[in-house]
């Protein structure tokens, strides 16, 4: 069993499906389970949707219109006109609307789970239809009746008994089966989500769950390079990484591989892919056991749009560990995402992902007992394996904020 997922880049067009058979007719397709995310920027599409619901309600409809037109015309370049999917993915934005009208839930991140699921669902439901339509038989499988999750809405965490019991029963491990990314189900068959560009996670759930062979992540890159090319230059692939180095490049904010997919993986030493879906014969990158990094030179990570907190005592006493204790209850309360952390005598820093929208409230908070600066905006970049070499040239023509240097890595937080 082999299991494959496609982000929404390798479907973000009608050219783009057509690829995606052609993939699949390249490197085999029985034995095998494929993963899909929403198309293109659906997911963007459908967090407009909810603003639009929690602000400007008459907006919602204009929103919704635009996800349907784009649907619609990768609906008209894959399928002739008055196909029954077409009535399918009609019904699928119909319940959306349903929803919609009917919800009553105050709760933002309920809410959006149910929403942004209906691109995975309408997507999947697409390229399930156009490889059946072209000689591929699958089974499309609803990707909800499978992982099974507790009620932590946007992030929520695997019940990993029931996930396999449901995916062992529910899977034809001889067949091409077609399921989404991203989404599960609580107790109660609400829909939640694994958390933003979670569906590589899922790949990783699957693959644990049925014992695969392996799990490939197809991409519009060759596969996993040395930085993001969109920031940094002369970038290099990748050929091979372990498990230890991709969970720590996946710590620090490596866009390619989620940091949850590894885990799972490492735990039964299942191999990982990252190709090209627009040249699938290369090799790519393998993440798998052995050597830590093949060719061995630095990695370049950044975070942007991040916070830096710098907290004091009121009254200059030592930061000690009741208080840094109590920083990271309030942390955890509000859903800080903790990057970096560095502490003095008098002092404590650290860098944060405001994802949540939390950060008036933490520091509200945090005013009663310390002193509380906050800098919005700031990058986090992360060198793996620099040299002095390299750290002197990155440095250079950047503010630098805060600096920490471990045994092979260095973070520095910069001004935009």
């Amino acid at each position: 069993m082999q299991i494959f997922k496609f982000g929404g880049a390798s479907v973000k067009d009608a050219e783009g499906v057509k690829n995606v058979l052609q993939v699949l007719l390249t490197t085999g397709t029985t034995e095998k389970l494929v993963v899909i995310s929403a198309m293109g920027k659906t997911t963007n599409a459908m967090e407009d949707v909810i603003h639009a619901y929690f602000g400007d309600k008459t907006t919602v409809p204009a929103q919704i219109h635009k996800s349907i037109t784009y649907h619609q015309e990768i609906l008209d370049g894959l399928f002739p006109k008055g196909h029954a999917v077409y009535d399918r993915v009609k019904e699928l934005f119909g319940e959306l609307k349903g929803f919609l009208a009917w919800n009553k839930s105050p709760k933002y991140d309920f809410v959006y789970d149910q929403v942004v699921s209906y691109g995975e669902l309408i997507s999947t439901t697409m390229v399930s239809t156009y490889l059946n339509e072209n000689g591929l038989q699958n089974n499309w499988i609803d990707a909800r009746d499978l992982i099974q999750t507790d009620d932590s809405y946007r992030d929520a965490r695997v019940d990993w008994d029931a996930t396999q019991k449901a995916i062992k029963e529910k899977v034809n491990l001889k067949a091409l089966s077609i399921t989404q990314g991203f989404i599960g189900s609580d107790s109660n068959n609400f829909t939640t989500t694994l958390g933003r560009e979670g569906s590589d996670y899922s790949g990783g759930i699957f693959a644990y769950c049925l014992n695969a062979e392996s799990l490939t992540i197809w991409k519009d890159v060759p596969g996993v390079l040395n930085g993001d090319p969109r920031v940094f230059e002369n970038t290099e692939l990748l050929h091979q990484i372990s498990y230890e180095e991709a969970i720590e490049l996946a710590f620090y904010g490596a866009s390619v591989i989620h940091p949850k997919t590894l885990q799972p993986l490492q735990r039964k030493e299942i191999p990982l892919f990252v190709k090209s879906f627009i040249n699938p014969t290369e090799r790519g990158t393998a993440v798998s056991k052995g050597q830590t990094l093949v060719p061995h030179v630095p990695c370049y990570i950044v975070k942007k749009g991040q916070v830096l907190i710098s907290l004091s005592s009121l009254d200059f006493s030592f930061m000690m560990e009741d208080n840094i204790g109590e920083v990271f209850k309030l942390l955890a309360k509000y859903k800080m995402k903790v990057d970096l952390i560095q502490n003095s005598a008098i002092s404590f820093s650290v860098c944060v992902d405001n994802k949540f929208k939390h950060l008036d409230e933490l520091v509200n908070h945090l005013k009663g007992k310390f002193k509380v600066q906050t800098i919005e905006g700031v990058s986090l970049y992360t060198i793996r394996h620099f040299t002095p070499k390299v750290l002197d040239i990155f440095q250079k023509n950047r503010t630098v904020l805060l600096k920490q240097v471990a045994q092979n890595t260095v973070q520095l937080v910069t001004q935009n």
